[in-house]
């Protein structure tokens, strides 16, 4: 299991949410894998009232199933569930790109700019777990320069599913879409051309449909059917 060391604003069930979502995200703990609430709070130093309390919350989002007297699972893949939550990025993304374009300033651009390159740097060497992390980074930095920070923890909340299947199409891309998506998204910002940005988020968000056919091929014992 990934772990970081807690966060002070973080309490118990905060810190051990964070850290079983990370873990399911990287599949370190993959889809039909059981969850141990006893070996979990052993290895975040914790009681297990905050870890049952985590699944619990997991749960009610679907990412894990608990079941009386067998304990708790990683949920398989459900794509509906990750077509809502699709829908819901792609509504919220598209429009704060085109507000970034608006409000954003030039310490959000040289942010953003830093950031790109480091994706490059990564891409290079293939090293996906970084990939993931800046690009996560990158739209953070988005919502940022466009003054929406509350709207970007909400949909956080949403996007564990997203997430998983995102995760598993940096590792099945064989280009550069995921960077160069970014870059050109950044250029659009920096120019601020909000109709080119938005085109090109919208197009940016569809690509782990393009992937699906390839993710399932790879990963056939993931999904629901």
């Amino acid at each position: 299991m990934y772990v970081t060391e807690q966060l002070a604003r973080e309490n118990g069930r905060d810190y051990a949410l964070r850290i079983l979502k990370e873990n399911i995200i990287r599949l370190e703990l993959e889809p039909g894998s059981s969850v141990s609430d006893r070996e979990v709070a052993a290895r975040l130093s914790l009681s297990r009232t905050p870890v049952r309390e985590a699944l619990l919350e997991l749960a009610k989002a679907k990412v894990v199933d608990i079941y009386p007297q067998k304990g708790s699972v990683v949920s398989l893949i459900d794509y509906d569930l990750v077509e809502e939550a699709y829908f819901v990025r792609s509504v919220l993304e598209t429009a704060v790109v085109e507000l970034a374009c608006e409000k954003a300033d030039a310490g959000c651009l040289e942010e953003l700019e830093a950031n790109v390159k480091l994706q490059w740097f990564y891409q290079k060497d293939k090293v996906t777990e970084k990939l993931l992390e800046l690009d996560d980074e990158f739209h953070h930095l988005l919502f940022k320069g466009a003054g929406k920070m509350q709207a970007y923890e909400m949909m956080k909340g949403m996007m564990v599913h997203f997430d998983r299947v995102r995760n598993m199409a940096l590792g099945t891309l064989k280009d550069k879409s995921l960077v160069d998506d970014h870059a050109k998204i950044l250029e659009a910002v920096a120019k601020r051309d909000a109709d080119g940005a938005r085109k090109l988020m919208d197009k940016h968000l569809k690509r782990y449909r393009v992937d699906e056919e390839e993710v399932r091929r790879r990963y056939p014992g993931y999904f629901k059917p």
